[in-house]
């Protein structure tokens, strides 16, 4: 009795192995099916809060999300900086650089295999030797350089602020009174080196770029944002008409909806 016993236990454990999926079936299912992590850089007279609105957008379908805090102090620290952190996620990334951002962004991306696509947003998308500074005055239209005022850093370089006063018609029109006066006592400092550094061989040649151009853009004129999409075989450009600099703040369902494009 005892043997027959054993023998039914052993069979009713047979059976529910033959139905219930393994953990490692599991695990291979759930890594196929895994949103992309979606890693933000932010540019300069900015922090990593200007992605608010598009990070709350991604989160609620499900992209994990990372808003690095950029440290504006000169492209090679910044895109190394960008690259530890993109070797600490694991899985497929899509990355999406706002205006200096795209410079980074640009540099760090280049050799990783998990980065899929990359997404400027009013971005710079160099070429190999151009600088922010070069890109910002190729074509006419960029006002920047008569609203910044200088800290004296002591080590030869300076750093760059917009005037307060100056901010909301310079770089966020679009966005209200309110916030950009907010943005405009938080923006953080970028050194004049990170502007004027010359960039290394960009990773949009070899990954699909995607960009949201700002046509109403007064720090890179949207003629240069047009020339460098071009320039990149971007798989969609989208515009928008009226939009500031701060198109990702004043228009995040039009630029999380690209990122989500660009994730697919």
């Amino acid at each position: 009795m005892r043997v027959r016993k054993v023998f039914a236990v052993l069979g009713t454990l047979l059976a529910l192995a033959a139905v219930v999926p393994s953990g490692a079936g599991a695990s291979e299912e759930t890594t196929k099916t895994k949103k992309p992590t979606v890693v933000l850089v932010h540019g300069a007279f900015a922090d990593a809060s200007s992605w608010n609105g598009v990070v709350e957008r991604l989160q609620r379908k499900g992209f994990p999300v990372v808003a690095v805090a950029n440290p504006l102090r000169s492209l090679t620290g910044d895109a190394t900086y960008l690259r530890k952190v993109l070797a600490s996620i694991d899985g497929p990334i899509v990355l999406a650089g706002h205006s200096y951002g795209g410079m980074v962004q640009s540099e760090a991306a280049l050799g990783n295999p998990n980065v899929k696509s990359l997404v400027y947003v009013a971005a710079f998308a160099p070429e190999k030797g151009e600088s922010a500074l070069e890109l910002s005055g190729k074509f006419p239209g960029s006002t920047l350089g008569d609203t910044l005022s200088t800290i004296d850093i002591g080590d030869g370089t300076k750093d760059l602020v917009i005037q307060q006063d100056k901010y909301w018609q310079q770089f966020a029109a679009d966005v209200s009174r309110k916030d950009a006066t907010l943005a405009a006592a938080t923006q953080r400092p970028v050194n004049d080196t990170a502007l004027t550094e010359k960039a290394g061989e960009p990773a949009w040649h070899q990954i699909p770029s995607y960009f949201v151009v700002a046509g109403k853009d007064k720090n890179i004129p949207i003629a240069a944002q047009k020339w460098m999409a071009e320039r990149a075989h971007a798989k969609a450009v989208v515009e928008v008409r009226n939009a500031s600099h701060s198109v990702a703040v004043s228009q995040p369902d039009t630029v999380a909806d690209l990122i989500v494009r660009a994730a697919r």
